[in-house]
């Protein structure tokens, strides 16, 4: 049951949970399925990246067809940023890549990207610090964020108030910057000289290390990133004020024109769990396992009913799990490695190792969980994540 819930700026209609392609709406979390105009011009991307949350889960060669084991040194992996965006009404935005894509066609990933000169100098290749949260990671996790959604984190470097930006000016910004006309950084001085990226509303949550046998590598800083509640929506933004009576503009995620993302879409955590294990999703496993681990927090109640103060309440319980464990799953530096248990292609991924490049510090991965899946023709199939004390025992590994 899905209850509406309006926002005045102006009086339009947007879908909760509903596949949201270019649009300049604004958000409503809870009407049905509203399909949204595309752009007129397709954005082109230069300068194509790939958010590694994409590429480093899977080690899916391994079910797929046999391999022999390379003796070479395995690939540096290359440094990115994912963002992980919870609604108003805590739902998580996936981005569902096109189905020519030639990296993961047709599955649904958290924004993100590769890192570029404009997110600022990234540590070199032997430094350790290369694979530790730096605000190199939290600029190109906003800014790829910007270019594959067209939601926009930023705030008044001064004031600290968080700023609007109408649709059609955002939408023009991300045709500019998709065709190398400006920076993501110029067009946000543009829109307000102490325009800065919200990067402190960043949480960092788990970073993850491309399996070593693949030949594309990265080393991907993934984030959590909270959207104002629904009461707080009524504080006014700077440049934005809403007219007494209304409230102000929630951003609408969107394509990037059909050119990298078919569709932005918010759900719960749960449904994107379940639509991916009925095979109605593609979800790889970082993607798969953080929203397992989300689903058990939030949207716990009916969908839609939920009062503001129980979704503050399962947000606060999120960010306590969050911050848990030994290590922390802020600090939690994730490099799977598969290891087939069934002759049916039955494949565990172990998630405790941190990778060859951590190998002698003092990071460390997950230790308690595993995911478990198959692998059909490179696709994730029959996902769960279960504990690693009862898959071992079962297989007597």
């Amino acid at each position: 049951m899905m209850i509406a819930c309006e926002f005045l700026l102006p009086r339009l209609q947007v879908a909760r949970g509903s596949r949201l392609l270019v649009s300049d709406l604004p958000y409503r979390p809870t009407q049905p399925r509203i399909p949204l105009r595309t752009f007129s011009h397709p954005i082109q991307r230069f300068n194509h990246s790939v958010s590694m949350s994409q590429q480093t889960s899977t080690d899916q060669t391994m079910a797929s067809r046999k391999t022999t084991k390379s003796k070479s040194t395995p690939a540096e992996p290359r440094p990115s940023s994912s963002v992980i965006i919870i609604s108003p009404h805590n739902e998580v935005l996936l981005l569902h890549r096109v189905k020519t894509s030639t990296s993961y066609p047709s599955a649904h990933v958290f924004p993100g990207g590769n890192l570029s000169s404009q997110d600022g100098p990234c540590p070199p290749v032997d430094d350790i610090a290369r694979h530790d949260d730096g605000p190199w990671y939290r600029n190109a996790a906003i800014r790829e964020l910007f270019e594959e959604s067209g939601i926009l984190l930023a705030k008044d470097r001064d004031s600290g108030k968080m700023i609007a930006v109408p649709q059609e000016q955002r939408e023009a910004g991300r045709r500019a910057i998709h065709q190398n006309k400006m920076t993501f950084a110029e067009w946000l001085k543009e829109q307000h000289p102490a325009a800065v990226p919200d990067m402190e509303g960043l949480i960092p949550f788990t970073r993850w290390l491309t399996p070593i046998r693949l030949p594309r590598r990265y080393t991907t800083q993934m984030y959590l990133y909270f959207l104002p509640l629904p009461m707080e929506i009524d504080k006014p933004v700077l440049n934005e004020i809403p007219h007494e009576g209304e409230k102000e503009e929630i951003q609408v995620p969107t394509s990037d024109g059909g050119v990298e993302i078919s569709e932005a879409r918010f759900l719960p955590a749960s449904e994107w769990v379940r639509m991916a294990q009925k095979g109605e999703a593609i979800l790889f496993p970082p993607q798969f396992m953080l929203l397992h681990l989300m689903a058990e927090f939030l949207n716990q109640g009916t969908p839609g009913m939920e009062s503001v103060e129980e979704l503050k309440k399962q947000r606060e319980e999120l960010l306590q799990f969050i911050h848990s464990g030994q290590p922390p799953w802020t600090d939690k530096c994730i490099c799977p490695k598969a290891l087939q248990i069934g002759s049916d292609g039955l494949t565990v991924m172990k998630l405790d190792h941190p990778g060859p490049e951590l190998e002698g510090t003092d990071r460390k991965g997950e230790a308690e969980r595993v995911v478990q899946l198959k692998f059909v023709k490179g696709v994730p199939r029959e996902v769960v994540v279960r504990w690693k004390k009862d898959v071992f025992e079962e297989s007597h590994l």
